[in-house]
């Protein structure tokens, strides 16, 4: 026992583990490794060599350190730059630390040393075996040693010497080596290496196969290079550089990031081209088709910001009011947040025009930080502008979905199709019937363009998409959008986007600063009110347009400052172009003021009824489409059935013809909104019983008389409020959608819910008593509370 436990210095490796019988190079720096190695030096030489478990660390402790390690001679020192030594040790036997005896100026152990256990001499020949038909493969297949060394090592008798040996050749991992410092059973051992020789075997035939590859594809790459060069030299010397324009886009090729089977695609076109001979008529084609695919983006994409209070900020600075679009718009981005996935539902704002529809769409672009890009598909006829031509076609082109990727550059743009509600079909075809794969979601990942001819994917792409009249989209394409309303502007929105945006922005447009021209607020109420009757602010742009300019005119003829009074605005503008309707505030008899819903916003129309002798012919004018004329018979079918109760002559139908006329003539109209207005009309006409002044109303008639519902509510409000109206009457169904209705129109009218004809006459006509009070306020503001 004696022989196998002593006390030596403790040196620390990092990187390094020592096997029994190996000489080994080392350097050591640190001051208790030096002091160890002095220490060792002063006696025999011996010194405890064991590897550190972090190598990084420099300030180490005995627990940083493993017990087990080899029993060292030092051999040689050699002092190198500056306190750096370099050692040649042998291992002489495995051995473990039983004590750490001092850590002062360097460690110190009581260490014992490890007997080595041998198998069974006949387990011992079959591993040897084993051991050297798999040492002998792994070093050739590594070309590491000569035959001569392997024979050498094979010669070791010991058969733990002949593992330690193997190792020593074989592993070169510290962890590895490290393991089998650990191992003293040399049987263990010798199957720990046949385990690790199988798996060294696959993987360095594994990398064999993959050098094969890759040599023989450098071969073919060098090869082909030799030949284009030749190829290239051949054309030179007959004045044939037509090929420089295919160098060219395999450059870009290489440059740029594809999928594979767009490259291959492209790979092959290149070469098509590159082989046609001069002057060829394909060569225009063929140059315009790589270039698309050059020019489109794949893979390039940008990062998305789903900062909802810089969403917020955005849309509020470049908008003023929309509420219910500015959080639509923020649920849809903190969707996006938490999915990851952008790529939700298609919205369609549908409103009237000049309203913000296509801003807001830009706005959001910026918010995300996404590229922008508008596509008018008004006037849209013809299949092929979507989808593109095919290249067998002469002037050929792609789509405009492609052609808008191509402008984007980036594969996830914010795509907005701009008046879809504008596309018409002819013998070319249908391109909405197109569109549906686009705003599918299911389908858009593999978009299919003519003259691409190549699958392309527009899954992350945001698409939004504008419209002023949602019943004229096809349903099919309709139901693939969720449609947003945007409502017309109040008065005192309009107002409050002349102060914010419109007048700043045109006087910086011609080049002039708030000094140069003052509006005050009641200037800018009798310019809105008297120039301008829309459902948006375009109207009101360009008269304040008229306005910078004159300004302008004023600036240059010497005057820098003007001051826009009602008298300077009648003299730049001339006289007001609407004016409140004065016949409205008087009663009148067969005149009755209807509200419609057109396609840029609510209106309201005059119904005209008058009788004159005949035989009882219902004459209808004013551009009236199918349903405003069943609408018109239908009134007058039930006028005629209530003719008692109304007081009228039943004989009187057959002697009188009854004309219904609807002024603006040249304006076409449709819809059965228009029933009661009519029952009115013609009621008041035949009794000879005027209608109340500043009354209008809207709602569909049944034979029975019974009151239909109507849409569009808060436009003909809106209209009505517009028109000096002070009373409406509309559906009881429609009480519910009184919720859309700003408070401000509903505290500026007094509407009336209706449900019979009856109930209707009573409340126009001004002779006959009205059945029901008016809806009191605090109804109007509460109408879907219930």
């Amino acid at each position: 026992m004696e022989d196998k436990i002593m006390i030596v210095p403790v040196i620390p490796l990092r990187g390094l583990a020592v096997l029994p019988g190996e000489i080994i190079h080392c350097d050591i720096g640190r001051p208790k490794t030096i002091g160890a190695m002095q220490h060792a030096l002063e006696k025999d030489g011996l010194a405890f060599l064991t590897c550190q478990e972090d190598p990084k660390k420099t300030e180490i402790t005995p627990d940083d350190f493993s017990p087990f390690g080899t029993l060292c001679k030092i051999k040689q020192v050699f002092r190198v730059q500056g306190d750096s030594v370099h050692l040649l040790v042998t291992g002489l036997s495995r051995a473990m630390i039983r004590e750490i005896v001092s850590t002062d100026s360097f460690f110190a152990a009581r260490i014992e040393k490890l007997s080595e256990s041998e198998p069974e001499p006949a387990v011992a020949e079959a591993l040897r075996r084993k051991l050297t038909e798999a040492f002998a493969t792994y070093t050739e297949e590594k070309n590491r040693l000569t035959k001569e060394q392997r024979e050498a090592i094979g010669r070791i008798s010991s058969f733990p010497a002949f593992t330690d040996a193997v190792a020593q050749c074989c592993l070169t991992r510290v962890s590895d080596k490290q393991v089998m410092v650990e191992t003293a059973d040399a049987e263990d051992r010798a199957i720990r290496l046949l385990t690790f020789l199988g798996e060294e075997l696959e993987v360095v035939r594994a990398e064999a196969k993959i050098s094969e590859k890759v040599k023989e594809a450098v071969a073919r790459n060098q090869k082909e290079f030799v030949l284009r060069e030749q190829l290239r030299a051949v054309k030179e010397e007959l004045g044939d550089t037509e090929d420089s324009k295919a160098e060219v886009y395999r450059a870009r090729m290489e440059e740029k990031s594809f999928p594979e089977e767009v490259r291959v695609k492209l790979e092959k076109e290149i070469d098509r081209y590159a082989d046609l001979p001069r002057g060829s008529h394909e060569m225009p084609m063929a140059e315009a088709y790589i270039e698309l695919i050059l020019d489109l983006p794949w893979t390039e994409a940008t990062e998305d910001n789903l900062d909802l209070v810089h969403a917020r900020e955005v849309l509020d600075r470049d908008h003023y009011g929309m509420e219910k679009i500015k959080d639509r718009i923020v649920e849809m981005l903190a969707v996006c947040k938490l999915t990851g996935n952008a790529q939700g539902q298609i919205v369609c704002l549908v409103g009237p025009p000049g309203v913000g529809k296509t801003s807001i769409a830009k706005a959001v672009a910026e918010a995300m930080g996404r590229k922008y890009v508008r596509m008018s598909l008004g006037g849209v006829h013809d299949e092929s502008e979507i989808r593109g031509h095919r290249r067998t076609y002469i002037g050929a082109e792609p789509g405009r979905i492609i052609d808008a990727m191509r402008k984007a550059k980036t594969v996830n743009p914010l795509l907005l199709f701009d008046e879809i509600d504008k596309l018409s079909n002819d013998i070319h075809g249908d391109p909405a019937a197109a569109m549906l794969e686009v705003l599918d979601s299911a389908q858009n990942n593999t978009f299919a363009d003519h003259f691409l001819e190549l699958p392309y994917d527009l899954s992350k792409c945001m698409m939004m998409t504008t419209a002023n009249d949602a019943s004229a989209i096809p349903q099919p394409l309709l139901d693939r959008m969720e449609v947003i309303e945007v409502p017309s502007y109040l008065f005192d929105e309009k107002l409050e986007i002349a102060k914010r945006h419109l007048l700043p922005k045109q006087l910086q447009k011609h080049g002039l600063s708030k000094t140069n021209l003052r509006v005050n607020e009641n200037v800018l109420r009798e310019l809105i009110e008297g120039y301008t009757r829309e459902a948006g602010v375009r109207s009101l742009e360009r008269t304040l347009a008229t306005v910078a300019r004159k300004t302008a005119c004023e600036v240059v003829n010497g005057k820098q400052r003007t001051t826009l009074s009602l008298k300077l605005l009648t003299e730049w503008l001339g006289p007001k172009k609407f004016r409140p309707d004065e016949d409205a505030g008087e009663e009148r008899i067969g005149v009755v003021n209807g509200l419609a819903w057109t396609s840029v916003g609510g209106t309201m129309l005059e119904v005209e009824a008058s009788v004159l002798p005949g035989k009882g012919v219902l004459q209808l004018t004013g551009q009236l489409g199918d349903v405003m004329q069943e609408s018109a018979r239908a009134a007058l079918t039930w006028i005629r059935a209530n003719a008692a109760d109304l007081g009228i002559d039943d004989g009187l139908f057959e002697k009188t013809d009854i004309h219904i006329h609807v002024p603006e003539g040249a304006v076409p109209k449709d819809g059965p909104s228009a029933g009661i207005t009519m029952v009115t009309a013609l009621a008041s006409v035949l009794t000879g019983i005027p209608v109340r002044a500043r009354l209008a109303m809207t709602g569909e008639v049944t034979l029975r008389g019974r009151v239909l519902p109507i849409g569009g509510l808060r436009e003909k409000l809106l209209a009505a409020v517009r028109a000096g109206i002070t009373t409406v009457l509309i559906p009881e169904k429609n009480k519910e959608s009184l919720y859309e209705v700003p408070d401000s129109v509903k505290d500026a009218l007094e509407i009336r819910f209706v449900r019979t004809a009856d109930e209707v006459l009573a409340y126009a006509l001004a002779e006959l008593p009205a059945p029901h009070p008016v809806m009191r306020k605090e109804d109007k503001h509460a109408a879907v509370c219930h």
